[in-house]
């Protein structure tokens, strides 16, 4: 395989790891970059726009991302 294909493999790993940790509902968080954890969302009743009925929206678990301060100032050019 081609460092293409390696490098493709290695970040295909990477992603697959953050996927299981957070899965398992661990946090993980890469120093500089930001942190990925499982949000558990509630149970709730929301309303259907078009018709204004309201229905039931199950609890469901969320992958959420915060952006770490050195991430944000990189991206808004204050580094």
């Amino acid at each position: 395989g081609s460092i293409a294909d390696c490098r493709e493999a290695c970040v295909d790993a990477f992603l697959e790891s953050i996927a299981e940790e957070i899965t398992s509902g661990n946090k993980v968080n890469i120093a500089g970059f930001g942190t990925f954890k499982r949000a558990d969302r509630k149970a709730r009743t929301g309303r259907n726009p078009k018709t204004g009925e309201a229905l039931q929206i199950a609890a469901k678990k969320a992958p959420t991302f915060s952006a770490a301060k050195k991430f944000k100032e990189q991206v808004n050019g204050d580094i």
